[in-house]
């Protein structure tokens, strides 16, 4: 029997290249790291029933671990931006000068 490659392996390494470049873009990262571990699941699954007969088992393993980091990477930023939000409150957040007005109270 001739060894294939895992279907979803390409498109998992893209969904963790995608959701480590795009954890500043508004989360939207955030997104591309579940599609990312939901399709490296079924992968891994079909690679442990049977490891011989798939041959790029590594790129789906990076792209997993990639869209791990990423989604940590996303948690982090969401977390960073609601602490921002309680703090200066959002509506400061929308002005510029009431921001650095604000920013030089603290200093």
């Amino acid at each position: 029997m001739k060894n294939q490659k895992l279907p979803n392996a390409t498109a998992v390494l893209i969904m963790g290249i995608l959701s480590l470049l795009m954890c500043f873009c508004y989360c939207t990262g955030f997104i591309f790291g579940i599609v990312g571990l939901v399709l490296a699941k079924s992968d891994m699954k079909k690679y442990r029933e049977n490891p011989d007969a798939y041959t790029n088992y590594q790129a789906l393993s990076i792209g997993r671990i990639l869209s791990i980091i990423g989604l940590i990477l996303n948690l982090l930023v969401i977390a960073i931006m609601i602490i921002a939000i309680s703090y200066v409150g959002f509506d400061i957040l929308q002005h510029p000068e009431l921001l650095e007005e604000r920013m030089s109270h603290l200093k």
